[in-house]
C-alpha cells in the first residue's frame, strides 16, 4: 500500500515537475501515507490526516519497523478451506443492508451519503472485491509500529476528525500533540467531515495550506535579508 503511494507521487511529479507534493489521505490509507513521507520526506511538503487510524486508546504502537498487527490465524480462517469461502464471508459482510449499517456507523447518524452507498454497493461487486477487506478484517493492513512513522513526519501535518459515530476515540494522539509542525481540527461530524460539511472542512484546510505557505514565505525572506547583511 505505501509502495502504491509512492507511485502515485512519482506520477504527480512526472506531470507536474519535481517539487514536494500536499498530500491528503482518510482513515487507514493515512498510515500509508504517513509512512510514505517519512521514507521520502523531500517528495511532500506537507501531509493532511483525515480521521487517522491509529491514535485509538492509548497503546503504544512501536513495533519493528515494517511489522503489522496483522493475526495469521484470523486470516487462515477467513479464508478458510478455499478461495470460495473467503468470498462468500465477504458477500455476507457487504450487503446493502450492511453496508448501510457500517457507514451508519461511521458517520454517528442515520443520515448518511445515499450515492457513497450506492457506489459502495456496487464496488463490492468487482471480481478480487474481497482480498483487501479479508486482510483488513485480520489486522494485516494496520501499522504495529504507526506511532514511530508518525513521530519521523518533520513537514506540516494537519490532522482532523469529527466527534459522531465509531470512530471519536483519538487520545492516543496526545503522543504527537506537543510537535510543532502538528495542527489539528475538530468538526461535528462523523468521521468523514468532508462529505457532512464540504465548506468548512475545505475553507480549514484551505488556511492551514495557505498558513504554511506564508509561514515558509516569511521563513525564506528572513533568511534573505540576514544573508543580505552579512
Amino acid at each position: 500500500m505505501t509502495d502504491a503511494v509512492h507511485a502515485v507521487t512519482e506520477q504527480i511529479r512526472e506531470r507536474c515537475g519535481p517539487a514536494p507534493i500536499d498530500a491528503l489521505a482518510l482513515s487507514l490509507s493515512c498510515e500509508y501515507l504517513a509512512r510514505a513521507a517519512a521514507e521520502a520526506p523531500d517528495r511532500y511538503r506537507s501531509v493532511a490526516l483525515v480521521s487517522p487510524t491509529g491514535f485509538r486508546g492509548l497503546r503504544p504502537w512501536r513495533g519493528a519497523s515494517g511489522s503489522t498487527r496483522g493475526q495469521p490465524w484470523l486470516y487462515k480462517a477467513l479464508r478458510g478451506p478455499g478461495a470460495a469461502w473467503g468470498g462468500s464471508v465477504f458477500r455476507a459482510l457487504t450487503r446493502p443492508g450492511v453496508i448501510r449499517y457500517f457507514l451508519r456507523r461511521t458517520w454517528g447518524s442515520r443520515q448518511i451519503d445515499e450515492a457513497l452507498w450506492a457506489y459502495d454497493t456496487l464496488t463490492t461487486r468487482a471480481a478480487g472485491a474481497e482480498h483487501a477487506p479479508l486482510h483488513f478484517l485480520a489486522g494485516n493492513l494496520f501499522s504495529a509500529d504507526i506511532h514511530d512513522v508518525y513521530e519521523r513526519l518533520e513537514m506540516p501535518v494537519w490532522m482532523s476528525h469529527g466527534v459522531r459515530g465509531d470512530f471519536t476515540d483519538y487520545r492516543g494522539k496526545v503522543i504527537v500533540e506537543a510537535r510543532p509542525n502538528w495542527q489539528f481540527s475538530v468538526f461535528p461530524t462523523g468521521a468523514l467531515p468532508y462529505f457532512e460539511v464540504p465548506e468548512d472542512f475545505c475553507n480549514a484546510f484551505d488556511r492551514w495550506l495557505h498558513q504554511r505557505s506564508a509561514n515558509r514565505t516569511s521563513f525564506r525572506s528572513m533568511n534573505h535579508g540576514v544573508k543580505g547583511v552579512s
